[in-house]
């Protein structure tokens, strides 16, 4: 059965409310204690601290209500407190909190790879393994793909993100904050020019086309026997929520199938409901050799996970995959309730009418706001990129002050972009659409007064 978010009952009141001395004095208290305990490299965008969450809801210590538009960053899309994702926690938590699955294993494990297998694209048998965060997801993606093919090239495009680790910060195009000074990195990565329809030097290029200056490249640079794998996020997340031009992607799969390379998408922030579909990759009908997932899969614990062809991960030989904490079992719990959840709440659906809902509101902005250079996204995954008027010159200095009058206002929204210029919009895919259109609203105040 499909629901709609008037069908979910909220525990909190799904209502924005900021008092006037803000952040208030319990969060400035918090922020002075952090400042003597925890490491200085960690930053936070929002100086309030969470009391409660529920919903498109986010309530600090000191009484004040935000509307949500970041969802944690795509994580929180069945809500921070979904009921079902609580009660398969508070039971699982009752039984055993860890085991180890390398060790004792356990059903929760088995049946959340039994999940995968069923919702990621293709029919060909497949298989699962369970890890903690989407870097260890990447890597081990990029450890499977070396394994099987006997290569070592990875090829990586401009302005992805894939993660903080040593090998993933190589895979990562951003200097600044990932990767300045963190050197030197893993070797063996190319990266090569993405499909950016808005930044393309000749706005006819299509996405044939630009799979074909890719793929000439990786010929040119590295020959196309010597790569293993290719790993590409089908909308790139922090490199500015970019939508490849229609016929990129399956091109360079097409491409990759048939020099022996395995083909990674990795859906770690565009997976699970975001994007209007389970994974972004069948917006084109892409079947991924090997697709990494976190943030969205477990509402909010803990998780995540590689799925592939079964031949690709069985030539590992037993103990080359794994982790202590991989799959937890409380994390496995989650798991299934958030599935559970966005199939009774006909969440690809919702996303669907939340991009319907927002892009209208975003595209009647733009026409006349001319430091609004592109929106663009799909499902709840969507962005509007900030310039100088009159010119594509990035204006990451716009988008910091939307941000914080934004929270002035109570909602909160999260910016990214190579060129720190992009605005993105993650709600929770539960988010109603009073509170969605309500926060529309603020962000287009702040857009105006700006400007």
């Amino acid at each position: 059965m499909t629901t709609t978010a008037h069908d979910i009952t909220y525990r909190l009141e799904q209502k924005r409310r900021v008092q006037a001395d803000f952040p208030g004095p319990k969060s400035v208290a918090l922020t002075e204690r952090r400042k003597s305990v925890v490491a200085a490299g960690v930053a936070s965008s929002v100086p309030v601290y969470v009391a409660d969450a529920d919903g498109g809801i986010i309530h600090d210590v000191d009484g004040n209500s935000f509307i949500d538009l970041g969802s944690g960053i795509a994580v929180t899309s069945v809500g921070a407190s979904d009921p079902a994702v609580v009660g398969a926690v508070k039971e699982a938590v009752e039984h055993f909190t860890h085991t180890c699955f390398m060790v004792t294993p356990y059903e929760g494990y088995v049946a959340v790879a039994e999940q995968l297998n069923r919702l990621t694209p293709g029919d060909h048998e497949k298989r699962t393994v369970l890890f903690n965060s989407g870097a260890e997801a990447v890597e081990n993606a990029v450890k499977v793909a070396r394994l099987a093919t006997g290569r070592d090239a990875v090829v990586a495009f401009d302005h992805a993100y894939h993660g903080r680790t040593n090998l993933t910060m190589a895979l990562t195009a951003k200097a600044m904050p990932y990767k300045t000074n963190f050197g030197p990195f893993a070797p063996e990565i190319y990266r090569m020019p993405m499909s950016y329809p808005y930044r393309e030097e000749n706005p006819e290029i299509t996405g044939a086309e630009a799979a074909k200056r890719a793929i000439t490249m990786i010929e040119k640079q590295i020959g196309g026997d010597q790569v293993a794998a290719i790993i590409i996020e089908p909308i790139q997340g922090e490199g500015g929520f970019i939508v490849p031009a229609e016929g990129f992607l399956p091109a360079l799969a097409a491409w990759a199938k048939d020099k022996g390379i395995v083909f990674i998408a990795d859906e770690v922030q565009s997976g699970f409901c975001r994007t209007g579909e389970w994974f972004a990759v069948n917006h084109e009908g892409v079947v991924p050799d090997i697709i990494t997932m976190a943030k969205g899969i477990a509402g909010g614990m803990p998780l995540s996970a590689i799925t592939g062809r079964a031949d690709l991960l069985d030539s590992v030989h037993p103990g080359g995959l794994g982790g202590t904490y991989g799959g937890n079992p409380v994390a496995c719990a989650a798991a299934l309730a958030s599935i559970g959840s966005m199939e009774q709440y006909g969440l690809n659906a919702r996303a669907r009418h939340i991009e319907e809902l927002a892009l209208g509101k975003l595209r009647e902005l733009a026409a006349e706001q001319p430091v609004i250079g592109d929106v663009r996204g799909r499902g709840a995954m969507l962005a509007i990129e900030l310039v100088q008027a009159g010119s594509k010159e990035p204006n990451p200095e716009l988008t910091k002050a939307v941000a914080a009058a934004c929270l002035k206002e109570g909602v909160i929204i999260l910016t990214c972009g190579t060129y720190g210029n992009v605005i993105r919009l993650l709600p929770p895919l539960v988010i109603s659409d009073e509170l969605l259109l309500d926060g529309l609203a603020v962000l287009a105040a702040a857009i105006k007064a700006h400007a």
